[in-house]
């Protein structure tokens, strides 16, 4: 056995997912078990206002990465506890920590993850590797997204050209066609302008199963507005996240449109947002792959996955979980997969897909 702890907190923040993978090697991949840990309330506010106002004291910045180090470390062993293996057969864990803000382009490129590694690692007694995003970005690279090495090794079919959509805050997508170069990106908005919005007007963390946006109508105008954004126009790579896509920018996008709109036809317009975002992106870059499998908390969107069903006519959209792993928990078993790269000396970015000059070994190593 060599079990690794995955780690993600992503940017619909939503809790902690955690899940105990089994490498044997490469090619044997199993998931022992999976978990979604709730924030307390205190962190989950903490992260919510730094997010939404990234100005804040260094203090309170130095406190929330201590808290949420120790908030993750207590919970990791919650977790193995209950699934009763014991620390020192862990091999290591591969912790995200929780993204405050993402800025890869301008002249200092960088990416802020907190959730402090080595608190993780004191208080577990296992190695940690975090801080996956930076040597990339050193490297040239965008840092994000990482999922889509994993995604080639796991998901990849040299018979069957696919994609894997991820839809969490942000989506993502990877396109693996033997025909070409394993390419992926941030499409855009996944699930966080959603919830951002159902939680303004509905007093709810989320529309459960997309049923307030199913009751509204797509807004065609405005629509079109939101997709003359700058960053749907960039070419790949190209990466992006809550500091960019939040509820200020979807406050601007209705301050400039002429019509007063009802607050469930804008959670339609969202929903064709993020589908029509995803779906534009598998047509322009991967229209071979005629088999589409999600995963992330999008998923569970009905509403959402019904309409990218509709814009990717001729293609078939499945769950991961048919490709043998659940949705819920391919990006937690992601960081357990580039913990295992790193600690066995080796790289865990795809150039193709970062825009890194070389493919290099990710992280930082807190050993115990």
């Amino acid at each position: 056995m060599a079990y690794y702890v995955g780690v993600m907190s992503g940017t619909s923040l939503d809790g902690v997912d955690i899940a105990i993978v089994d490498f044997d090697n490469l090619d044997n991949c199993r998931l022992i078990g999976a978990k979604t840990f709730a924030f307390p309330e205190a962190i989950h506010q903490q992260l919510h206002t730094i997010i939404n106002h990234p100005e804040c004291h260094l203090r309170d910045l130095g406190q929330l990465d201590t808290a949420l180090g120790q908030f993750i470390g207590q919970i990791i062993q919650q977790f193995l506890a209950e699934q009763q293996i014991t620390a020192d057969q862990v091999s290591a864990i591969g912790s995200h920590g929780h993204t405050l803000f993402h800025s890869p382009g301008g002249a200092t490129p960088f990416s802020l993850q907190i959730g402090n590694a080595s608190v993780i690692a004191e208080l577990t007694g296992i190695t940690t590797i975090a801080d996956f995003r930076q040597r990339d970005i050193a490297a040239g690279g965008q840092g994000a997204p990482l999922v889509p090495a994993f995604h080639a090794e796991l998901f990849s079919d040299p018979h069957q050209p696919r994609v894997i959509v991820n839809i969490g805050g942000i989506a993502n997508i990877t396109l693996l066609d033997k025909a070409q170069a394993i390419l992926g990106f941030d499409t855009g908005p996944g699930n966080s302008l959603l919830d951002a919005w159902v939680s303004l007007h509905q007093q709810q963390a989320y529309d459960d199963k997309g049923c307030w946006a199913a009751k509204g109508t797509c807004q065609r105008d405005l629509l079109a507005q939101m997709l003359a954004d700058p960053y749907f126009l960039e070419p790949i790579p190209k990466s992006t996240g809550r500091e960019y896509f939040n509820l200020s920018w979807l406050e601007k996008q209705l301050h400039k449109t002429s019509k007063t709109l009802s607050a469930v036809d804008v959670q339609a317009t969202l929903v064709e947002l993020t589908a029509y975002t995803i779906s534009q992106g598998i047509h322009h870059y991967g229209d071979s792959c005629k088999a589409v499998y999600i995963c992330g908390g999008g998923i569970h969107n009905l509403t959402l996955i019904q309409r990218l069903q509709q814009l990717l006519k001729g293609k078939t959209v499945m769950s991961t979980e048919l490709l043998g792993l659940h949705p819920d928990w391919v990006e937690a078993t992601a960081f357990a997969w580039l913990a295992y790269r790193t600690l066995n000396g080796q790289a865990g970015n795809l150039p193709s897909v970062t825009g890194a000059k070389q493919p290099i070994i990710l992280g930082a190593i807190h050993p115990v």
